[in-house]
């Protein structure tokens, strides 16, 4: 095998094929110290989707290749190079720079985030665990040995200050940008409680909080580890076949559609790939969560980041790596932990304001007990605590730390927990809306059924043609994605029948496709595409399609026939809708299929209503009819056809990381696994999810409620107070802590609340 090319020629192709897939983009520069991207843009552009560009551009360079620029730029383009930095830019004339656009992009760093996490809270545990050693070794030493006061004093100024380190860091940070936040809060009571003698209340009260921040970190990073397992999956380079024969190392980024690439046993697939040579399995757990290995032969797909496990094999690259099953979860994941769910917007903007609040009531309350009762300035006897000391306490009962990460912490956490199960959530909107939903509505193929149509027959009227049939039928299917399209072109390559050409093509949705062959025009699709004109009458003398079977008629000026098909029903369907019906929930099937088919299949599987004969835009208004009757609706669908619908719901759930694009795009949960019951899970996560939120926000805002009120009365000591306060944020971080090991198994039978 040739050696691989240089690691600066795959750098400077990488550039040069981003530059030159992108229209409206002008030039982009790298910043290797900082990490840091921008891009220059001309006019308007998809800001979204060239953020993916960017992302699996950078995520197809390793740090070798970050680190070499090469001396010459690609033919056509305009390199410079500075301390750190390289721009690369279009030809232009000197005037038209005036008028780009720059834009930052964030540089995808999955892993060093991961790693950041993992330091911070090992670093907080370690200044935990000195304040903590500290403290102990102040008490032992003035109580068991009475020590001199200096030596206890200077034992506990190293529990402050360790204890309060990072707090002081991140509080200067804010106070840098004129913010107040909860770190200055807590360092004010401390250091308040040490300006009126209580200092082993100040280091108790940093030791909880040095402890607690380090608790939720390591929450944080749990889920970073356990959402960030998927990236670290995504291959950077490929094999590809050479007309010779011999193979050349390529980056995954400057695959084409239509490289043939070698991967050899123990590899992971580049892209998204059909087979053209060899036999393999392939271990497809990181899309579906499942490690059963899936036999793969010549036709079948594979796809990126899949792992072949035993057989040499070549692929025809489908699509790019941008636009893999892939690419499109880690940026569905990567979008998802930074949507807020409509609780935790709220908590956002109650804990802007809340900071402030507490210290205008802390600050009207110790002026009420100084001027107002009469109660000493810092003087606290045994009878009575002074007005400072009440104005700390409540101060620190009042401070927001349980609330502030109540409802973050168990977000994330259920978007991991559904990440290694192969359910996606788009964001926290999606976990608590899922949980309130009333009414199912369910495409019925490729949901309900298999959606893995065979072809049973085919007719030609008159008989005899049905070749012919075939013929027409895969060449404008073999340019769709639909389950009926790509049933019928398996079978036509069973037969030997391959795609003609193909001049013009166009999707009805709804009904069918429409495309110019050699033949003419030729309409593929429902009979309603057929029913018009002379044929209409016609058509009335043709029997349906036998129950149980789907029918897709060809039409051009010479032939005319139909390709019969026959689905399965999923093994878990009925379960599921049995259970949905035990929890209350309404289920509906809405379907383009005639109503004798779909109704057979509904009344198997005891769907409560049967809506058939539907276009796209009648599953809309079917989705808007239920809205309106106060339902919250769910849709669940595979199709291009479904999108519309997927939008128009509540919440949105799609069937398959092989769904289509449309459908995916809609949908607010992606079900990996083609498997009906991932619903059910799905949806109990989602309802442990809010669960857990509740139980968080009752924890944080029942403390401070409660120890607030005993505290205007004086009758909470310091101590107390901080012990509450620092241990209803231990209590929220692990109650959200256990939603990564809930297991799946046990949560399809469990009642809902």
């Amino acid at each position: 095998m040739p050696a691989a090319p240089p690691a600066e020629v795959t750098w400077i192709n990488a550039l040069s094929d981003f530059l030159a897939g992108q229209s409206g983009v002008e030039a982009i520069r790298l910043n290797t110290t900082d990490r840091s991207v921008q891009v220059a843009t001309l006019g308007q552009v998809d800001v979204e989707a060239l953020q993916v560009q960017v992302n699996e551009l950078l995520r197809s360079l390793d740090e070798k290749l970050l680190a070499t620029t090469p001396e010459a730029p690609a033919e056509g383009l305009q390199l410079t190079r500075r301390e750190g930095e390289l721009l690369l830019q279009k030809p232009t004339c000197p005037t038209a720079p005036r008028f780009w656009k720059w834009r930052d992009f964030e540089w995808p760093e999955a892993e060093k985030i991961e790693q950041q996490s993992r330091e911070e809270w090992r670093a907080m545990a370690v200044q935990a665990t000195i304040c903590g050693l500290a403290q102990i070794m102040a008490y032992v030493a003035g109580r068991a040995f009475e020590a001199p006061e200096w030596m206890v004093h200077s034992l506990l100024g190293v529990a402050l200050v360790s204890g309060g380190w990072d707090a002081a860091k991140d509080a200067w940070e804010n106070l840098k940008e004129r913010r107040l936040d909860v770190h200055f809060l807590m360092l004010a009571v401390a250091s308040g409680a040490v300006a009126i003698g209580a200092w082993e209340e100040g280091a108790l009260l940093l030791f909880l909080f040095s402890t607690s921040g380090a608790l939720e970190h390591f929450v944080l990073h749990r889920t970073h580890r356990e959402i960030n397992a998927l990236m670290k999956v995504v291959p950077k380079m490929a094999r590809v076949m050479m007309p010779d024969g011999s193979t050349m190392q390529r980056a995954v980024s400057l695959l084409r559609v239509g490289d043939v690439v070698q991967v050899r046993p123990a590899e992971l697939f580049p892209v998204d790939a059909t087979v053209v040579l060899g036999e393999t399995a392939a271990d497809e757990s990181t899309l579906t969560g499942e490690a059963v290995p899936i036999d793969k032969s010549k036709g079948s797909a594979v796809y990126g980041g899949t792992l072949n496990l035993w057989g040499l094999i070549q692929a025809h690259v489908d699509r790019p790596a941008t636009q893999s099953a892939l690419a499109k979860i880690i940026n569905m994941i990567q979008t998802a932990q930074h949507m807020r769910a409509p609780s935790q917007r709220f908590t956002d903007r109650f804990g802007t304001t809340y900071t402030l609040l507490t210290l205008s009531v802390v600050l009207i309350m110790f002026l009420v007990w100084w001027l107002g009762l009469g109660i000493p300035l810092f003087e606290s006897t045994a009878e009575t605590k002074s007005a400072f000391y009440r104005a700390m306490t409540l101060l620190v009962v009042m401070s927001p730390c349980a609330l502030v990460l109540s409802i973050p912490s168990a977000i994330l956490a259920a978007i991991a927990w559904g990440a290694r199960r192969g359910i996606l959530f788009r964001g926290g909107a999606a976990i608590e809306k899922l949980a309130e939903v009333d009414l199912v509505a369910m495409d019925k193929t490729g949901t309900l059924t298999e959606g893995n149509l065979r072809v049973g027959q085919v007719e030609s009227f008159p008989p005899g043609r049905e070749k012919e049939v075939l013929s027409l039928a895969v060449t404008l299917d073999a340019h769709s994605n639909h389950p009926i399209a790509l049933a019928i072109t398996r079978h036509a390559r069973e037969q030997g029948i391959e795609a003609g050409e193909l001049i013009e093509f166009q999707s009805l949705p709804g009904l069918g496709l429409r495309g110019r062959t050699t033949d003419g025009v030729t309409y593929v699709g429902r009979r309603e595409l057929m029913d018009q004109g002379d044929f209409a009458q016609w058509l009335k003398d043709v029997p349906d399609a036998p129950l149980g079977f789907s029918e897709v008629w060809v039409l051009n000026a010479g032939t005319m026939g139909r390709v019969l098909l026959k689905d399965e029903i999923r093994s878990g369907s009925k379960a599921v809708l049995a259970q949905l019906a035990a929890e209350k929930v309404i289920t509906v099937m809405l379907t383009g299929d005639r109503r004798a088919a779909a109704s057979q299949v509904a009344h198997e599987l005891g769907v409560t209503d049967v809506r058939a004969g539907l276009h796209p835009e009648d599953k809309v208004a079917a989705i808007k009819e239920f809205t309106q009757q106060g339902r919250k609706v769910a849709m669940i669908g595979d199709g291009v056809n479904d999108a519309p619908s997927l939008a128009a719901a509540y919440v949105s759930v799609a069937m398959g990381a092989r769904g289509s694009d449309a459908a995916l795009e809609q949908a607010d949960v992606v079900l990996m696994q083609d498997k009906i019951e991932k619903l059910l899970s799905a949806r109990h996560i989602s309802q442990a999810a809010r669960r857990i939120i509740r139980q968080n926000l009752a924890i944080s805002l029942g403390s401070v409620i409660v120890m607030a009120i005993a505290s205007l009365f004086g009758i909470v000591p310091l101590t107390l107070g901080v012990l509450t306060h620092e241990g209803s944020t231990v209590i929220v971080c692990l109650n959200s802590l256990r939603l990564l090991f809930v297991k799946e198994a046990s949560m399809i039978t469990k009642p809902t609340d």
